[in-house]
């Protein structure tokens, strides 16, 4: 049998091939959240957005963030999001009245800022590189202080706010 080795460029090839799908699907994602009449969609296009994130922070091996992205945003906040759309009797299905007659000045001005953002990047940075040696174990011995004595508890909570966010849902929605 033999074995396969790869080098290190094409590990770097692969992880920028992966940037670029992540990346697409993210853009894809991130206008499905602006652009659809439905709520719940854009929701979920957003947890798409928010998933492909923690997905590059992977990528960059910066696992601790990635896993708190997932916990915090894809979790929480999508929830208490959709928690909210449940509870204040939100039209489900397409909404007719979101259409702005001056969506189009938005174009402009994202293009601006995409420019600025680069420009500061490309400024600021210039040809700098990272070290070769970026890896730390300190991301790991922060999740094991933070998540190691509590992970229990931390699991259990998960459960009693699905349950709450279930019967608010239930109550909200008696029709």
């Amino acid at each position: 049998m033999s074995a396969v080795i790869l080098a290190a460029d094409d590990i770097q090839v692969a992880q920028n091939i992966g940037f670029g799908i992540i990346a697409a699907i993210m853009v894809i994602g991130a206008l499905k959240v602006v652009t659809s009449k439905n709520v719940v969609h854009a929701a979920l296009s957003l947890v798409l957005v928010l998933s492909g994130a923690a997905a590059q922070y992977i990528l960059l091996g910066a696992e601790f963030v990635a896993v708190s992205q997932i916990l915090v945003y894809v979790g929480a906040v999508m929830v208490l999001f959709l928690f909210g759309v449940m509870l204040t009797r939100a039209k489900l299905g397409k909404e007719t009245d979101l259409d702005q007659p001056k969506a189009w000045l938005g174009v402009p001005v994202a293009l601006l800022m995409l420019g600025v953002l680069a420009w500061v990047l490309i400024d600021g940075f210039q040809d700098e590189r990272l070290p070769a040696d970026a890896t730390s174990k300190a991301a790991v011995e922060i999740s094991d202080s933070v998540l190691g004595p509590a992970l229990v508890p931390f699991l259990a909570l998960t459960f009693v706010l699905v349950a709450a966010v279930i019967g608010g849902i239930v109550l909200a929605r008696k029709d």
